[in-house]
């Protein structure tokens, strides 16, 4: 079974703020971050219960976590139904929380 993957407006702009932030230290590190991510999203397509719970009382709500250098990125998503996925939020790591 295939999911289709969807973004909300907020992770879609998550995305664009972590980008933002590290191009700005290294662009070539930003490129390779956004292709780190959008490869790990891949596995949200066939495996989305493989990811950890986020709320143990919702066996729906899920985090992908996408390793990159020291560090990496997390990424909250929810099982809509048996044929799609919804990314919520993105942040980094070492960030406090979602944003």
């Amino acid at each position: 079974m295939s999911h289709r993957v969807r973004y909300t407006q907020a992770a879609k702009e998550d995305l664009k703020r972590l980008f933002t932030f590290l191009a700005e230290q290294d662009i070539a590190a930003a490129k390779h971050a956004r292709e780190t991510i959008a490869a790990s999203m891949q596995v949200l397509e066939r495996f989305p219960f493989t990811c950890r719970k986020a709320d143990s009382d919702n066996a729906y709500l899920r985090e992908l976590i996408i390793p990159f250098g020291g560090a990496g990125y997390v990424a909250l998503f929810e099982i809509d139904d048996n044929e799609t996925v919804t990314i919520l939020a993105v942040r980094h790591q070492r960030e406090d929380d979602y944003h």
